[in-house]
C-alpha cells in the first residue's frame, strides 16, 4: 500500500523515523546501489545536518570515498553483484566509524539465528518505533514485498504501525516505489527467501535486519 494512499499513521502519530529519515531519503544511484543508497540515509539521518558550510551531506559517492572500500564500490556498480547480508552489516560499520557517528550495530538473520522469530521482530519494531536515536535497514526479497522482481534488496524502515501490525518501506528503489506499507508477517518472510538461482554469488542468500543504535 503507497504512502500516497494511507497517510493515516504519519498524519497520526509522531513517527519519529519516518520524519528523521525523509529529508535524507535517496534514490539508488545505479541497479546496484540499494545498500549503498540505504547506508548513506543511515549516515546522514543520525548524522543530521553539517554543522559547517564548507561539510556536505553524505552522497553515495563520497561515502565510498570515506569507507575506501573496493569491494563495495564494485558490488555497487551498474550491474554490480550488490551485497551479501554479512556485506551489509560490515558497510554499515565501516560507514559509522568513517563519520564519527558512534553507534551500536545490532543484527538478525531469521533462518539462521533461532532468537530472530516474527515476535522478535515486532519487539525490535517497536522498539525502533520510540524516538529517532535508532533506525533500522532491512535485507529482503522485494518480490515477496511488491510482487515484482524476485530478488534481494536493501532499504531502510521508515515506520511501525503496531495497531494495523505494518511496517512502512523507505524504498532506495525510487524508479518504481515511494515508500509503501506491508504486513509484518509479509515481510518477515522476505527476509527469509532465499535468492534464486539467477541471482549468481548472491544464489541462497537469505536476509535479515541491521538495527543501529546511537550511543
Amino acid at each position: 500500500m503507497p504512502i500516497t494512499s494511507d497517510h493515516a499513521y504519519i498524519s497520526k502519530a509522531e513517527a519519529p523515523d519516518y520524519w528523521a529519515i525523509s529529508p535524507y531519503y535517496i534514490h539508488q544511484q545505479t541497479s546496484s546501489a540499494c545498500s549503498l543508497a540505504s547506508v548513506t540515509v543511515a549516515v546522514n539521518t543520525l548524522r543530521g545536518l553539517p554543522g559547517r558550510s564548507e561539510d556536505t551531506l553524505v552522497t553515495q559517492n563520497n561515502l565510498l570515498e570515506a569507507t575506501k572500500d573496493e569491494r563495495w564500490a564494485a558490488q555497487a556498480a551498474e550491474d554490480g553483484d550488490g551485497v551479501t547480508f554479512v556485506d551489509l552489516i560490515e558497510d554499515t560499520t565501516q560507514s559509522l566509524k568513517a563519520f564519527d557517528i558512534k553507534a551500536d550495530v545490532r543484527s538478525a538473520q531469521p533462518g539462521k539465528d533461532q532468537a530472530a522469530t516474527l515476535e522478535a521482530f515486532r519487539a525490535m519494531l517497536l522498539e525502533n518505533e520510540v524516538s529517532a536515536k535508532d533506525m533500522v535497514l532491512i535485507y529482503f526479497n522485494q518480490g515477496v514485498v511488491t510482487g515484482d522482481w524476485d530478488g534481494p534488496h536493501v532499504s531502510p524502515i521508515g515506520a511501525y504501525d503496531a495497531s494495523t501490525d505494518r511496517v512502512l518501506i523507505m524504498d532506495v528503489d525510487r524508479e518504481w516505489y515511494v515508500p509503501y506499507w506491508t504486513k509484518t508477517e509479509t515481510l518477515f518472510k522476505a527476509l527469509q527467501r532465499p535468492a534464486p538461482a539467477d541471482q549468481g554469488v548472491l544464489a541462497g542468500e537469505t536476509g535479515g535486519w541491521v538495527h543501529i543504535i546511537r550511543q
